[in-house]
Protein backbone atom coordinates (compact mmCIF):
# COMPACT_ATOMS: atom_id res chain seq x y z
CA UNK A 1 0.00 0.00 0.00
CA UNK A 2 1.32 3.25 -0.80
CA UNK A 3 1.87 5.92 1.76
CA UNK A 4 -0.22 9.55 1.14
CA UNK A 5 2.87 11.25 0.24
CA UNK A 6 3.49 8.52 -2.74
CA UNK A 7 -0.91 9.26 -3.67
CA UNK A 8 -0.35 12.98 -4.22
CA UNK A 9 2.70 12.47 -6.28
CA UNK A 10 1.41 10.13 -8.56
CA UNK A 11 -1.55 13.06 -8.82
CA UNK A 12 1.45 15.68 -9.88
CA UNK A 13 2.91 13.39 -12.20
CA UNK A 14 -0.28 12.46 -13.42
CA UNK A 15 -1.23 16.10 -14.19
CA UNK A 16 2.11 16.46 -15.90
CA UNK A 17 2.25 13.54 -18.57
CA UNK A 18 -1.61 13.88 -19.12
CA UNK A 19 -0.72 17.90 -20.02
CA UNK A 20 2.24 17.05 -22.58
CA UNK A 21 0.96 17.61 -26.31
CA UNK A 22 2.19 14.09 -27.53
CA UNK A 23 1.98 15.48 -31.22
CA UNK A 24 5.75 16.81 -30.68
CA UNK A 25 7.47 13.99 -28.46
CA UNK A 26 10.52 12.55 -29.89
CA UNK A 27 11.11 9.07 -29.78
CA UNK A 28 12.53 7.79 -27.58
CA UNK A 29 15.28 5.90 -29.45
CA UNK A 30 15.80 9.52 -31.13
CA UNK A 31 16.79 11.02 -28.27
CA UNK A 32 20.29 11.80 -26.85
CA UNK A 33 21.64 8.79 -24.75
CA UNK A 34 21.70 9.25 -21.26
CA UNK A 35 25.62 9.25 -21.79
CA UNK A 36 25.56 12.08 -23.97
CA UNK A 37 25.36 15.23 -21.28
CA UNK A 38 25.58 18.07 -23.14
CA UNK A 39 22.14 18.49 -24.79
CA UNK A 40 21.42 22.32 -25.45
CA UNK A 41 22.03 22.19 -29.48
CA UNK A 42 19.94 19.19 -29.45
CA UNK A 43 16.84 21.00 -31.03
CA UNK A 44 18.99 21.87 -34.09
CA UNK A 45 19.30 18.23 -34.58
CA UNK A 46 15.90 16.77 -33.72
CA UNK A 47 14.32 17.34 -36.72
CA UNK A 48 10.83 18.49 -35.05
CA UNK A 49 11.45 22.29 -35.49
CA UNK A 50 11.18 23.78 -39.24
CA UNK A 51 14.21 26.46 -39.85
CA UNK A 52 11.70 29.15 -39.14
CA UNK A 53 10.50 28.03 -35.49
CA UNK A 54 13.94 27.49 -34.64
CA UNK A 55 15.09 31.19 -35.60
CA UNK A 56 12.16 31.92 -33.48
CA UNK A 57 13.04 30.38 -30.37
CA UNK A 58 16.20 32.00 -30.47
CA UNK A 59 15.31 35.35 -31.23
CA UNK A 60 14.82 37.78 -28.13
CA UNK A 61 11.39 38.65 -26.70
CA UNK A 62 11.89 42.61 -27.95
CA UNK A 63 12.75 41.60 -31.25
CA UNK A 64 9.47 38.91 -31.25
CA UNK A 65 7.20 41.72 -30.48
CA UNK A 66 8.51 44.12 -33.32
CA UNK A 67 7.97 41.42 -35.47
CA UNK A 68 4.66 40.77 -35.04
CA UNK A 69 3.87 44.49 -34.76
CA UNK A 70 5.09 44.77 -38.34
CA UNK A 71 2.96 41.55 -39.26
CA UNK A 72 6.05 39.38 -39.54
CA UNK A 73 5.54 36.64 -37.44
CA UNK A 74 2.15 35.60 -35.92
CA UNK A 75 1.64 35.24 -32.33
CA UNK A 76 0.03 31.29 -32.91
CA UNK A 77 2.83 30.31 -34.33
CA UNK A 78 5.53 32.25 -32.00
CA UNK A 79 3.74 30.03 -29.10
CA UNK A 80 3.44 26.95 -31.40
CA UNK A 81 7.62 27.22 -32.00
CA UNK A 82 8.49 27.61 -28.21
CA UNK A 83 5.67 24.77 -27.22
CA UNK A 84 7.30 22.59 -29.49
CA UNK A 85 10.71 23.28 -27.92
CA UNK A 86 9.79 23.27 -24.44
CA UNK A 87 8.70 19.73 -25.56
CA UNK A 88 11.92 18.31 -26.09
CA UNK A 89 13.57 20.16 -23.41
CA UNK A 90 10.96 18.48 -20.85
CA UNK A 91 11.70 15.31 -22.59
CA UNK A 92 15.87 15.97 -21.92
CA UNK A 93 15.57 18.03 -18.59
CA UNK A 94 12.62 17.16 -16.96
CA UNK A 95 11.84 20.91 -16.63
CA UNK A 96 8.23 21.09 -16.74
CA UNK A 97 5.26 20.33 -13.85
CA UNK A 98 2.35 21.13 -16.24
CA UNK A 99 1.88 22.46 -20.53
CA UNK A 100 -0.77 24.71 -21.14
CA UNK A 101 -0.93 24.27 -24.23
CA UNK A 102 -4.38 24.29 -25.19
CA UNK A 103 -4.76 27.67 -23.57
CA UNK A 104 -1.78 29.09 -24.93
CA UNK A 105 -2.76 28.59 -28.39
CA UNK A 106 -6.28 30.03 -28.00
CA UNK A 107 -5.05 33.20 -26.29
CA UNK A 108 -2.24 33.27 -29.09
CA UNK A 109 -5.17 33.38 -31.94
CA UNK A 110 -7.08 35.92 -29.92
CA UNK A 111 -4.17 38.17 -30.13
CA UNK A 112 -3.78 37.62 -33.96
CA UNK A 113 -7.49 38.03 -34.32
CA UNK A 114 -7.09 41.61 -32.45
CA UNK A 115 -3.75 42.63 -34.57
CA UNK A 116 -6.12 41.49 -37.91
CA UNK A 117 -8.92 43.72 -36.56
CA UNK A 118 -7.00 46.65 -35.70
CA UNK A 119 -3.52 46.51 -36.92
CA UNK A 120 -2.70 46.94 -33.18
CA UNK A 121 -0.45 45.13 -30.65
CA UNK A 122 -2.65 44.75 -27.84
CA UNK A 123 0.32 45.69 -25.45
CA UNK A 124 4.12 45.62 -24.90
CA UNK A 125 4.25 41.49 -24.72
CA UNK A 126 2.41 40.79 -26.97
CA UNK A 127 2.00 37.01 -27.76
CA UNK A 128 5.36 36.59 -25.95
CA UNK A 129 5.69 33.11 -24.27
CA UNK A 130 6.36 33.37 -20.69
CA UNK A 131 7.25 30.29 -18.61
CA UNK A 132 5.56 30.18 -15.13
CA UNK A 133 7.95 28.55 -12.24
CA UNK A 134 4.95 26.08 -10.44
CA UNK A 135 4.59 28.33 -7.42
CA UNK A 136 2.93 31.21 -8.90
CA UNK A 137 -0.70 30.58 -9.20
CA UNK A 138 -2.77 30.31 -12.69
CA UNK A 139 -6.19 29.99 -11.83
CA UNK A 140 -8.09 26.42 -11.63
CA UNK A 141 -4.43 25.02 -11.85
CA UNK A 142 -3.03 22.95 -8.81
CA UNK A 143 -0.67 24.70 -6.78
CA UNK A 144 1.94 22.85 -4.09
CA UNK A 145 4.81 24.43 -4.30
CA UNK A 146 6.65 21.62 -4.42
CA UNK A 147 5.21 19.92 -1.32
CA UNK A 148 2.96 16.60 -1.59
CA UNK A 149 0.38 17.94 0.76
CA UNK A 150 -0.57 20.95 -1.39
CA UNK A 151 -1.08 19.14 -4.28
CA UNK A 152 -5.29 19.29 -4.10
CA UNK A 153 -4.47 22.69 -3.29
CA UNK A 154 -6.53 24.84 -6.80
CA UNK A 155 -5.44 28.24 -7.39
CA UNK A 156 -8.52 30.71 -6.77
CA UNK A 157 -6.83 33.68 -8.95
CA UNK A 158 -3.85 34.26 -11.55
CA UNK A 159 -1.64 35.73 -9.17
CA UNK A 160 -1.54 39.57 -9.75
CA UNK A 161 1.77 39.71 -11.59
CA UNK A 162 0.40 37.24 -14.44
CA UNK A 163 -2.65 39.60 -14.56
CA UNK A 164 -0.90 42.46 -15.20
CA UNK A 165 1.42 40.47 -17.96
CA UNK A 166 -1.89 39.07 -19.52
CA UNK A 167 -2.97 42.43 -19.84
CA UNK A 168 0.28 43.50 -21.88
CA UNK A 169 -0.36 40.60 -23.99
CA UNK A 170 2.26 37.83 -22.86
CA UNK A 171 1.05 33.99 -23.08
CA UNK A 172 1.23 31.70 -20.45
CA UNK A 173 2.31 28.03 -22.19
CA UNK A 174 4.50 25.89 -19.53
CA UNK A 175 5.03 25.99 -15.78
CA UNK A 176 8.12 25.35 -14.26
CA UNK A 177 9.66 22.82 -12.05
CA UNK A 178 10.96 23.63 -7.97
CA UNK A 179 12.76 21.78 -5.21
CA UNK A 180 11.45 20.87 -2.18
CA UNK A 181 11.18 23.43 0.13
CA UNK A 182 11.68 26.50 -2.39
CA UNK A 183 14.98 26.97 -0.42
CA UNK A 184 18.03 25.08 -1.96
CA UNK A 185 19.99 25.77 -5.27
CA UNK A 186 19.57 22.16 -7.15
CA UNK A 187 15.51 21.98 -8.42
CA UNK A 188 14.79 17.99 -6.94
CA UNK A 189 11.41 17.08 -5.37
CA UNK A 190 9.25 14.15 -4.61
CA UNK A 191 6.21 15.19 -6.59
CA UNK A 192 7.73 15.47 -10.30
CA UNK A 193 11.36 14.44 -9.69
CA UNK A 194 15.17 16.39 -10.56
CA UNK A 195 15.61 18.95 -13.19
CA UNK A 196 18.72 18.80 -15.16
CA UNK A 197 21.22 21.48 -16.76
CA UNK A 198 21.32 21.26 -20.70
CA UNK A 199 24.96 22.03 -20.84
CA UNK A 200 26.15 19.22 -18.95
CA UNK A 201 22.91 17.03 -17.88
CA UNK A 202 24.78 16.21 -14.15
CA UNK A 203 25.39 19.67 -13.31
CA UNK A 204 22.38 21.46 -11.54
CA UNK A 205 20.18 24.13 -13.42
CA UNK A 206 19.86 25.97 -10.19
CA UNK A 207 17.31 26.34 -7.73
CA UNK A 208 14.65 27.58 -6.43
CA UNK A 209 13.70 28.93 -10.02
CA UNK A 210 15.45 25.73 -11.76
CA UNK A 211 12.77 24.81 -13.87
CA UNK A 212 12.72 28.59 -15.40
CA UNK A 213 16.92 28.02 -15.31
CA UNK A 214 16.34 24.96 -17.78
CA UNK A 215 13.42 26.86 -19.83
CA UNK A 216 15.83 29.58 -20.86
CA UNK A 217 19.06 27.61 -21.31
CA UNK A 218 17.25 25.59 -23.93
CA UNK A 219 15.29 28.38 -24.96
CA UNK A 220 12.04 26.84 -24.21
CA UNK A 221 10.57 30.35 -23.70
CA UNK A 222 12.08 33.96 -24.26
CA UNK A 223 10.88 35.42 -20.76
CA UNK A 224 10.04 33.13 -17.40
CA UNK A 225 9.19 34.13 -14.38
CA UNK A 226 10.70 33.54 -10.92
CA UNK A 227 10.93 34.09 -7.02
CA UNK A 228 14.51 34.72 -5.56
CA UNK A 229 14.98 34.91 -1.72
CA UNK A 230 18.55 34.43 -1.60
CA UNK A 231 19.38 33.86 -5.16
CA UNK A 232 16.68 31.93 -6.71
CA UNK A 233 16.40 33.90 -9.94
CA UNK A 234 20.04 34.83 -10.32
CA UNK A 235 21.81 31.08 -10.05
CA UNK A 236 19.84 29.35 -12.20
CA UNK A 237 20.53 32.29 -14.57
CA UNK A 238 24.02 32.17 -14.07
CA UNK A 239 24.06 28.32 -14.24
CA UNK A 240 22.30 28.39 -17.51
CA UNK A 241 24.31 31.05 -19.53
CA UNK A 242 20.80 32.93 -18.99
CA UNK A 243 19.88 36.41 -17.49
CA UNK A 244 18.18 37.15 -14.67
CA UNK A 245 17.01 39.84 -12.19
CA UNK A 246 16.22 40.54 -8.42
CA UNK A 247 14.28 43.58 -7.99
CA UNK A 248 14.63 45.44 -4.90
CA UNK A 249 11.60 43.98 -2.99
CA UNK A 250 8.30 45.74 -3.11
CA UNK A 251 8.63 46.80 -7.10
CA UNK A 252 6.78 43.56 -8.15
CA UNK A 253 3.77 42.11 -7.10
CA UNK A 254 3.45 39.26 -4.85
CA UNK A 255 -0.08 38.20 -4.23
CA UNK A 256 -0.70 34.94 -5.05
CA UNK A 257 2.20 33.32 -4.91
CA UNK A 258 2.42 29.76 -2.84
CA UNK A 259 5.02 29.31 0.18
CA UNK A 260 5.38 28.22 3.68
CA UNK A 261 6.09 31.65 5.68
CA UNK A 262 4.10 34.20 3.98
CA UNK A 263 3.97 37.29 6.75
CA UNK A 264 7.32 37.13 7.35
CA UNK A 265 8.97 40.10 6.85
CA UNK A 266 11.62 40.23 7.89
CA UNK A 267 13.48 38.66 4.83
CA UNK A 268 11.52 39.57 1.82
CA UNK A 269 11.61 37.21 -1.42
CA UNK A 270 11.19 39.14 -4.50
CA UNK A 271 9.20 38.56 -7.93
CA UNK A 272 11.03 38.72 -11.08
CA UNK A 273 12.65 38.08 -14.75
CA UNK A 274 14.76 35.18 -16.54
CA UNK A 275 15.34 35.90 -19.87
CA UNK A 276 17.12 33.61 -22.56
CA UNK A 277 18.51 36.46 -24.72
CA UNK A 278 19.08 39.96 -23.29
CA UNK A 279 19.07 42.45 -20.74
CA UNK A 280 16.59 43.90 -22.78
CA UNK A 281 14.47 41.80 -22.18
CA UNK A 282 14.22 42.29 -18.33
CA UNK A 283 13.54 45.88 -18.79
CA UNK A 284 10.64 45.01 -21.45
CA UNK A 285 9.07 43.05 -18.70
CA UNK A 286 9.83 45.10 -15.94
CA UNK A 287 8.52 47.94 -17.61
CA UNK A 288 5.10 45.91 -18.53
CA UNK A 289 4.08 45.29 -15.43
CA UNK A 290 4.85 48.54 -13.67
CA UNK A 291 3.66 50.98 -16.24
CA UNK A 292 0.37 49.36 -14.95
CA UNK A 293 0.85 50.91 -11.77
CA UNK A 294 0.08 47.74 -9.80
CA UNK A 295 0.63 49.40 -6.66
CA UNK A 296 -3.65 50.16 -7.29
CA UNK A 297 -4.28 46.38 -6.67
CA UNK A 298 -1.17 45.08 -4.44
CA UNK A 299 -0.84 48.03 -1.49
CA UNK A 300 2.17 47.02 -0.01
CA UNK A 301 4.48 48.02 -3.43
CA UNK A 302 6.23 51.29 -3.41
CA UNK A 303 4.03 53.51 -5.73
CA UNK A 304 7.00 53.87 -7.86
CA UNK A 305 6.97 54.16 -11.70
CA UNK A 306 9.12 52.78 -14.31
CA UNK A 307 11.74 55.20 -14.99
CA UNK A 308 13.27 55.27 -18.88
CA UNK A 309 16.90 55.20 -18.13
CA UNK A 310 19.80 55.02 -21.04
CA UNK A 311 22.82 53.14 -20.12
CA UNK A 312 26.03 55.40 -19.84
CA UNK A 313 29.78 55.13 -19.67
CA UNK A 314 29.64 57.50 -16.59
CA UNK A 315 30.05 54.98 -13.65
CA UNK A 316 32.03 53.42 -11.53
CA UNK A 317 31.80 49.90 -10.82
CA UNK A 318 33.92 48.31 -8.21
CA UNK A 319 34.80 44.35 -8.95
CA UNK A 320 34.29 42.10 -5.85
CA UNK A 321 36.76 39.26 -6.35
CA UNK A 322 35.99 37.31 -3.32
CA UNK A 323 33.61 37.89 -0.60
CA UNK A 324 36.02 37.36 2.43
CA UNK A 325 34.32 34.18 2.80
CA UNK A 326 34.44 31.67 0.31
CA UNK A 327 37.20 32.41 -2.45
CA UNK A 328 35.55 31.50 -6.19
CA UNK A 329 36.51 28.58 -8.20
CA UNK A 330 39.09 29.68 -10.62
CA UNK A 331 36.75 29.57 -13.92
CA UNK A 332 35.05 32.61 -11.95
CA UNK A 333 37.69 35.04 -11.21
CA UNK A 334 38.75 34.33 -14.56
CA UNK A 335 35.80 35.90 -16.20
CA UNK A 336 35.83 39.15 -13.86
CA UNK A 337 39.35 39.44 -15.29
CA UNK A 338 37.99 38.88 -18.67
CA UNK A 339 35.40 41.43 -17.50
CA UNK A 340 37.67 43.83 -16.34
CA UNK A 341 39.93 44.02 -19.11
CA UNK A 342 36.66 44.75 -21.66
CA UNK A 343 35.21 47.47 -19.17
CA UNK A 344 38.32 48.86 -18.54
CA UNK A 345 38.93 49.26 -22.71
CA UNK A 346 35.51 50.87 -23.05
CA UNK A 347 36.25 53.82 -21.07
CA UNK A 348 34.44 52.48 -18.04
CA UNK A 349 35.82 53.19 -14.59
CA UNK A 350 36.59 50.33 -12.47
CA UNK A 351 37.73 49.86 -8.96
CA UNK A 352 38.29 47.09 -6.51
CA UNK A 353 35.40 46.47 -4.12
CA UNK A 354 36.41 45.41 -0.77
CA UNK A 355 33.10 42.99 0.68
CA UNK A 356 32.11 44.82 4.15
CA UNK A 357 30.82 41.65 6.18
CA UNK A 358 29.54 39.36 4.35
CA UNK A 359 30.02 37.27 7.29
CA UNK A 360 27.78 39.24 9.34
CA UNK A 361 25.21 39.54 6.72
CA UNK A 362 24.87 36.00 6.15
CA UNK A 363 24.54 35.60 9.61
CA UNK A 364 21.72 37.83 9.69
CA UNK A 365 20.14 36.72 6.94
CA UNK A 366 20.03 32.79 7.70
CA UNK A 367 18.53 33.51 10.86
CA UNK A 368 16.00 35.48 9.25
CA UNK A 369 14.83 32.53 6.57
CA UNK A 370 13.65 30.75 9.56
CA UNK A 371 12.58 32.33 12.38
CA UNK A 372 10.44 29.50 13.60
CA UNK A 373 12.97 27.47 13.40
CA UNK A 374 11.78 25.57 9.69
CA UNK A 375 8.67 24.94 11.82
CA UNK A 376 6.08 25.60 9.36
CA UNK A 377 8.40 23.95 6.62
CA UNK A 378 8.75 20.56 8.41
CA UNK A 379 4.48 20.99 9.40
CA UNK A 380 3.95 20.58 5.69
CA UNK A 381 6.30 17.61 5.17
CA UNK A 382 4.77 15.87 8.13
CA UNK A 383 1.39 16.48 6.78
CA UNK A 384 1.76 14.04 3.88
CA UNK A 385 4.39 11.82 6.17
CA UNK A 386 6.82 13.06 3.05
CA UNK A 387 10.83 12.34 3.19
CA UNK A 388 13.03 14.89 3.63
CA UNK A 389 15.35 15.27 1.01
CA UNK A 390 19.25 16.03 1.55
CA UNK A 391 19.21 19.60 0.32
CA UNK A 392 16.10 20.47 2.58
CA UNK A 393 17.55 19.24 5.34
CA UNK A 394 20.84 21.39 4.60
CA UNK A 395 18.47 24.19 4.09
CA UNK A 396 16.45 23.93 6.98
CA UNK A 397 19.25 23.51 9.26
CA UNK A 398 20.25 27.48 8.80
CA UNK A 399 19.25 30.07 11.16
CA UNK A 400 18.23 29.13 14.59
CA UNK A 401 17.80 25.57 16.45
CA UNK A 402 14.73 26.82 18.24
CA UNK A 403 12.46 29.51 17.29
CA UNK A 404 13.36 33.19 17.62
CA UNK A 405 11.42 35.23 20.58
CA UNK A 406 9.72 38.63 19.51
CA UNK A 407 12.81 40.09 20.97
CA UNK A 408 15.40 37.97 18.95
CA UNK A 409 13.51 38.85 15.90
CA UNK A 410 13.45 42.76 16.49
CA UNK A 411 16.94 42.61 17.30
CA UNK A 412 17.99 40.86 13.58
CA UNK A 413 15.76 43.40 11.72
CA UNK A 414 17.95 46.09 13.81
CA UNK A 415 21.09 44.28 12.85
CA UNK A 416 19.67 44.00 9.26
CA UNK A 417 18.57 47.77 8.92
CA UNK A 418 22.07 49.09 10.39
CA UNK A 419 24.03 46.99 7.76
CA UNK A 420 22.10 48.34 4.75
CA UNK A 421 22.86 51.41 6.20
CA UNK A 422 26.42 50.82 6.44
CA UNK A 423 26.63 49.42 3.40
CA UNK A 424 24.98 51.96 1.31
CA UNK A 425 27.09 54.75 2.95
CA UNK A 426 30.34 52.68 2.30
CA UNK A 427 29.28 52.41 -1.72
CA UNK A 428 28.88 55.96 -1.44
CA UNK A 429 31.77 57.46 -0.34
CA UNK A 430 33.97 55.28 -2.51
CA UNK A 431 32.06 56.53 -5.30
CA UNK A 432 31.00 52.77 -6.67
CA UNK A 433 27.76 52.95 -8.07
CA UNK A 434 27.52 49.23 -9.21
CA UNK A 435 29.57 46.19 -8.09
CA UNK A 436 30.35 43.67 -10.33
CA UNK A 437 30.90 40.20 -8.39
CA UNK A 438 30.29 36.16 -8.93
CA UNK A 439 27.04 34.73 -8.71
CA UNK A 440 28.32 31.72 -7.28
CA UNK A 441 31.15 30.56 -5.75
CA UNK A 442 31.38 28.70 -9.28
CA UNK A 443 30.01 27.79 -11.96
CA UNK A 444 26.94 25.04 -11.97
CA UNK A 445 27.50 22.62 -9.18
CA UNK A 446 27.24 18.58 -9.58
CA UNK A 447 23.53 18.08 -8.20
CA UNK A 448 23.66 17.65 -4.97
CA UNK A 449 26.57 19.28 -4.31
CA UNK A 450 25.50 23.33 -4.12
CA UNK A 451 25.57 24.35 -0.11
CA UNK A 452 26.66 28.29 -0.12
CA UNK A 453 24.56 31.03 -1.93
CA UNK A 454 25.99 33.77 -0.06
CA UNK A 455 27.40 35.99 -3.58
CA UNK A 456 23.56 36.15 -4.23
CA UNK A 457 22.01 36.35 -1.03
CA UNK A 458 24.21 38.80 0.64
CA UNK A 459 22.05 41.40 -1.90
CA UNK A 460 18.71 39.98 -0.44
CA UNK A 461 19.49 40.82 3.14
CA UNK A 462 20.85 44.53 1.95
CA UNK A 463 17.90 44.71 -0.37
CA UNK A 464 19.92 45.79 -3.15
CA UNK A 465 18.92 44.76 -6.83
CA UNK A 466 20.82 42.22 -8.96
CA UNK A 467 20.99 41.43 -12.33
CA UNK A 468 22.90 37.96 -13.93
CA UNK A 469 24.14 37.65 -17.21
CA UNK A 470 26.55 35.14 -18.96
CA UNK A 471 30.13 36.17 -19.39
CA UNK A 472 30.41 34.32 -23.00
CA UNK A 473 32.87 31.97 -21.42
CA UNK A 474 32.59 28.42 -20.18
CA UNK A 475 35.33 26.39 -17.77
CA UNK A 476 38.55 25.22 -19.74
CA UNK A 477 40.63 22.80 -17.92
CA UNK A 478 43.54 23.76 -19.48
CA UNK A 479 42.82 27.59 -17.72
CA UNK A 480 41.07 26.89 -14.67
CA UNK A 481 43.76 23.96 -13.45
CA UNK A 482 43.35 24.02 -9.68
CA UNK A 483 45.66 25.92 -8.12
CA UNK A 484 47.62 25.59 -4.67
CA UNK A 485 45.11 26.80 -2.07
CA UNK A 486 44.84 27.06 1.74
CA UNK A 487 41.09 27.25 2.48
CA UNK A 488 40.59 29.87 4.89
CA UNK A 489 37.35 27.86 6.71
CA UNK A 490 35.99 24.61 6.93
CA UNK A 491 33.31 26.37 4.70
CA UNK A 492 35.83 27.56 2.42
CA UNK A 493 37.65 23.96 2.27
CA UNK A 494 34.41 22.32 1.69
CA UNK A 495 33.25 24.48 -1.23
CA UNK A 496 37.27 23.82 -2.48
CA UNK A 497 36.99 20.11 -2.36
CA UNK A 498 34.29 20.05 -5.07
CA UNK A 499 36.53 22.01 -7.44
CA UNK A 500 37.83 19.82 -10.35
CA UNK A 501 37.70 21.57 -13.80
CA UNK A 502 37.29 18.35 -15.49
CA UNK A 503 33.25 18.07 -13.76
CA UNK A 504 32.30 21.17 -15.10
CA UNK A 505 34.28 21.27 -18.72
CA UNK A 506 32.16 23.64 -20.97
CA UNK A 507 29.87 24.86 -18.13
CA UNK A 508 28.79 28.61 -18.47
CA UNK A 509 29.94 31.46 -16.31
CA UNK A 510 27.77 33.55 -14.97
CA UNK A 511 28.48 37.05 -13.36
CA UNK A 512 26.55 39.54 -11.30
CA UNK A 513 25.99 43.22 -11.24
CA UNK A 514 24.04 44.60 -8.01
CA UNK A 515 23.12 48.08 -7.88
CA UNK A 516 21.68 50.16 -4.78
CA UNK A 517 18.43 50.01 -3.69
CA UNK A 518 15.78 50.73 -5.45
CA UNK A 519 17.81 51.78 -8.37
CA UNK A 520 16.18 48.68 -10.09
CA UNK A 521 16.36 50.62 -13.19
CA UNK A 522 19.93 52.23 -13.44
CA UNK A 523 20.98 48.32 -12.41
CA UNK A 524 19.51 46.44 -15.25
CA UNK A 525 20.43 49.69 -17.90
CA UNK A 526 24.28 49.57 -16.22
CA UNK A 527 23.64 45.91 -16.48
CA UNK A 528 22.91 45.96 -20.08
CA UNK A 529 26.03 47.93 -20.96
CA UNK A 530 28.19 45.97 -18.99
CA UNK A 531 26.88 42.43 -20.58
CA UNK A 532 27.10 43.83 -24.04
CA UNK A 533 30.65 45.18 -23.53
CA UNK A 534 32.05 41.95 -21.94
CA UNK A 535 29.77 40.03 -24.66
CA UNK A 536 31.70 42.30 -27.61
CA UNK A 537 27.70 43.65 -28.31
CA UNK A 538 28.21 46.99 -27.51
CA UNK A 539 27.60 48.25 -31.11
CA UNK A 540 25.49 45.57 -32.11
Amino acid sequence: MSAYWQVQARKAQDILQQSIPKQWLIPTDKLPSADELHVEDFPHKSGLLTERELNITETSATSLVKDMGEGKLSAEEVVVAFLKRAVIGHQLLNFATEFMAEKAIARAKELDRHYKETGKLIGPLHGVPISVKEHIGIKGLTLHGGYAAWVDDIAADDAILLQYLGKAGAVFHVRTNQPQSLMHLCCSNNLTGTTLNPYNRKLSPGGSSGGEGASMAFKCAPLGIGTDIGGSIRAPAAFCGAYGFLPTARRNPCIGIKAPSLGNESILGAIGPLASQSIEDLNLFQRAVIDQEPWDIDISLAPVPWRRVKPTKEMTIGIMWDDGCVRPHPPVTRALKHAQEKLQTAGIKVVDWEPYKHAHGWEIVSSLYFPDAAASQRAILAQAGEPILPLTEWALQYGPKTPLTVRENWELNLQREVYRSEYHALMKSRGVDFVLCPSYVGVAPVLGEPHYWNYTAIWNILDQPAAVFPSGLTVDPALDAVPEYQPRSAVDEREWKNYAPERYAGAPIGLQLAGKHFKDEETLAAAELVSNIVLGKENA
